[in-house]
């Protein structure tokens, strides 16, 4: 049996969710947010939000962007990773 295929994205997409966790530290939100927009220059920041943990211990920033390929994507996430301060972009 063969497994299930993701579906494909079609692009470019609007409103793509990205959540990006790291250390929670006061100027993270800004972190993402500025490293984000080199990749969507539109990023609406009102649809920019975060959620600290149970502990406090790590921030959650969610946002929306408008994806336009997977090359985008891709070095967006090389990007926040590369810095050290970013654990997981989903």
């Amino acid at each position: 049996m063969s497994e299930p295929q993701a579906p494909k994205i079609e692009f470019p997409c609007p409103d793509y969710k990205i959540t990006v966790v790291g250390d929670n530290a006061e100027d993270f939100r800004t972190y993402v947010i500025q490293t984000v927009q080199k990749y969507d220059q539109d990023l609406d920041l009102t649809k920019v939000n975060e959620q600290a943990s149970r502990t406090g211990k790590y921030l959650s920033v969610r946002l929306f962007i408008t994806a336009t390929g997977e090359d985008q994507l891709d070095k967006m996430h090389k990007d926040l990773k590369s810095s050290g301060r970013v654990h997981t972009v989903l």
